[in-house]
């Protein structure tokens, strides 16, 4: 999908680019992953108490001021235990993310194929200063969700702020 529209503030093309993450196999069962993701409340509980004050969520909505810029995004579709798509809500460029959680196989049946993919419009400036740094961006949350699932928290991760039972029943992620 290309899509062309004029960029409001530097006068140029902007172009729909698409951005995939690597696939990551999370020993969770998609129905379980998948209901830690629907809410969007979830994701405050993940981050440290000095960083909340600056994130508002409800259900279907998360904000946050991120170095002057006020970014929102907002749950489009709910497919069930399948994908959940999320959109811009008052950010400052158009975006959609889709985050996936397909059966896992082979040594991880039980599990989950989970991945990410993001298109979002960019002028040809933005897709070279931005490019792989979001594709960066997008294999280290899958690497940090299948490293959590098997135990392994991220540096600088304080489990004494996070709230599990967020997450369905106190098992975490």
């Amino acid at each position: 999908m290309l899509s062309l529209h004029c960029c409001n503030i530097l006068q140029r093309y902007c172009f729909m680019t698409e951005f995939e993450s690597k696939h990551g196999q999370v020993s969770t069962p998609p129905y379980q992953l998948y209901m830690s993701f629907t809410d969007m409340r979830n994701f405050v509980s993940m981050l440290p108490a000095d960083r909340r004050n600056d994130v508002q969520a409800d259900f279907d909505t998360i904000t946050a001021s991120i170095q002057g810029f006020n970014i929102g995004v907002k749950v489009h579709e709910r497919v069930p235990y399948s994908r959940i798509e999320l959109v811009d809500w008052g950010a400052p460029l158009a975006f959609h993310i889709v985050l996936y959680f397909d059966p896992g196989s082979g040594d991880n049946a039980y599990g989950t194929d989970f991945h990410i993919k993001v298109e979002a419009e960019l002028n040809l400036m933005m897709k070279m200063m931005l490019g792989g740094k979001v594709k960066d961006a997008l294999d280290k949350i899958v690497d940090t969700l299948v490293d959590a699932s098997h135990g392994k928290m991220p540096e600088g991760f304080d489990p004494s702020q996070f709230d599990p039972s967020r997450f369905g029943g106190g098992s975490g992620v």
